[in-house]
């Protein structure tokens, strides 16, 4: 692959942008749709790691992919300036804008997330395997396109909402997309291939292929994108998969990056954690040479703020040294792993990950609000996925109450349009409007239909 191709600022539409020039390159607009975007604004009020929490002071999706974003700034930036450097590009291209790329793609990461965290693609999955109407579904859906469901990814539903859901309007299908440059989409892809087949039939299968990326329904968008960037396509028989955008694994190590470090210290803050316990943990991966003493803060929580940066700090330097020992691997498609997986710290990382998981979440005040998420994404599916199929096919014929389900469904869900879609698309629409819901709407509007709360007046 090739950087100078990598980094095209072509998008799947042309639009018109602003006359004033250099105002904004086109990177910096990227970050600017994404940020003005509903489904990013819906990421307030989808959980980071405690759901529905009464705290105002532990993250968010929407904080979380705003912290991303910043770090994902700092390694593109970092990144450009040696890649600049390296292929002699200063007459082209600005280190602002590798991470300007960076970072786009980093606030819109989990912007394909579903109610309820990662346990909501997991309800979203078990409904369609094990539930009755789940498996009716299923049945009427061709081989090829069935993972798309039984292994429902919010990584695939982000490329949807970025070229599909959003400011409905004109995409290469007519469906609408926020209209990001080629280069950022690419960056956004961390498993640029389709749902079919188990990750043993990939030829990339540890990091880039243990999860799919792409739906069966949007495989036009993306391989309009794969194409215009020159990402390298990989064959394995009937399965086909692309070598990620150098840049994506960028994106990945800042979330990586983000996630085991602020989840830390948002666990210290609600307890599930001691603090002398967080402070070996961050020690681990400081350093006890960097490590300041206690007595220097004010409070505990400063403490544990002050070290959060240490460690962010810390693992952003080491993240860029192994890009930049493994760009050419990189550029070949060849590499295939995380990069922070190979910092020197990787040891304390996973140290840290497996406190997290056990007394993160695991702890019971997480697991309560999951397991009823379960029973919220489950039953808004057994409502809404039958209720399109039958006003569909029945028509005027269908019942009363399912009419009514429909008129729940936003415009692009709605029987009007969907009426002459093939199944599978669908059940995809129906699936878009239920994964699209806050924690919070989610929740009241399964209380609402199931007559559990009633709308006040």
């Amino acid at each position: 692959m090739e950087w100078t191709k990598l980094l095209n600022d072509k998008r799947l539409i042309d639009i018109d942008c602003e006359d004033i020039p250099f105002a904004r390159t086109e990177y910096q607009r990227d970050f600017d749709r994404v940020l003005f975007s509903a489904a990013f604004r819906r990421l307030q009020d989808k959980a980071q790691v405690f759901p529905l929490a009464s705290s105002d002071y532990v993250r968010t999706r929407l904080t979380h992919s705003l912290e991303v974003s910043c770090v994902g700034k700092a390694l593109g930036t970092r990144v450009g300036h040696h890649v600049i450097n390296q292929y002699n590009l200063k007459e082209n291209y600005h280190p602002s804008e590798f991470g300007a790329i960076v970072s786009a793609a980093c606030l819109a990461h989990d912007i394909g997330n579903p109610p309820f965290g990662h346990e909501g693609e997991i309800a979203i999955q078990e409904w369609f395997k094990s539930t009755e109407n789940g498996q009716s579904v299923l049945e009427r859906i061709e081989d090829k396109k069935r993972n798309d469901f039984l292994s429902f990814e919010g990584n695939a539903q982000g490329f949807r909402q970025l070229t599909r859901l959003q400011s409905r309007g004109h995409d290469i299908n007519g469906k609408g997309g926020i209209k990001l440059t080629s280069a950022t989409l690419a960056a956004f892809v961390k498993y640029p291939r389709f749902s079919f087949g188990s990750k043993e039939d990939y030829e990339l299968s540890n990091v880039c292929g243990k999860k799919f990326g792409i739906f069966y329904d949007d495989a036009d968008a993306f391989n309009c994108v794969a194409d215009i960037v020159g990402l390298e396509e990989l064959t394995n028989g009937e399965y086909c998969q692309w070598a990620r955008h150098p840049l994506t694994y960028l994106v990945e190590a800042a979330d990586d990056i983000c996630y085991r470090i602020i989840d830390l210290e948002d666990g210290c803050k609600m307890k599930c954690i001691p603090h002398q316990r967080t402070c070996e943990l961050f020690e681990g991966l400081i350093g006890s040479k960097e490590m300041p003493n206690a007595d220097e803060f004010r409070t505990s929580r400063e403490h544990i703020e002050h070290l959060r940066g240490l460690a962010i700090r810390k693992l952003t330097q080491d993240v860029i040294a192994v890009f930049i020992e493994n760009e050419k691997a990189i550029l070949k498609g060849e590499f295939d792993n995380e990069l922070i997986s190979l910092v020197d710290s990787s040891q304390a990382i996973k140290e840290i990950e497996k406190e997290s998981k056990k007394n993160i979440y695991g702890s019971r005040m997480v697991i309560e609000v999951e397991a009823a998420g379960y029973e919220i994404l489950g039953g808004l599916l057994d409502i809404f996925v039958p209720a399109v199929h039958e006003c569909a096919e029945e028509k005027e014929g269908s019942s009363k109450k399912c009419r009514k389900i429909i008129e729940l469904m936003p415009p692009h869900c709605l029987l009007k349009e969907s009426i002459d879609d093939e199944y599978y698309v669908r059940t995809l629409k129906a699936v878009d409007f239920i994964s699209g819901m806050t924690d919070t709407y989610a929740l009241n509007l399964y209380r609402k239909i199931k007559g559990i709360s009633l709308p006040e007046n």
